[in-house]
């Protein structure tokens, strides 16, 4: 199967993404499943925009596919404490 194809295949999964907003106003966005998987834009669209597109890089290595295909959570929260 062609890589192309086989990132295709995985495109109806859903995937975790961190967004904060830094102190210039850009959007940072980091995907936790896969590691160094982050990005960002001035916009939410550009940044969720770039983090598909990395994604899509990442995704073409054979390793990181498996990953993807291991990965199978039951429930994703995310929780934040004020210091």
């Amino acid at each position: 199967m062609s890589t192309s194809k086989t990132v295709r295949s995985h495109k109806k999964r859903q995937l975790p993404l961190l967004v904060e907003k830094d102190e210039d106003g850009y959007y940072v966005i980091e995907c936790p499943v896969f590691e160094g998987c982050y990005t960002q834009g001035e916009t939410l669209d550009e940044a969720l925009k770039n983090i598909r597109e990395v994604i899509d890089l990442i995704l073409e290595e054979k390793n990181n596919r498996a990953i993807l295909k291991s990965y199978n959570p039951v429930e994703i929260s995310l929780h934040t404490i004020q210091l």
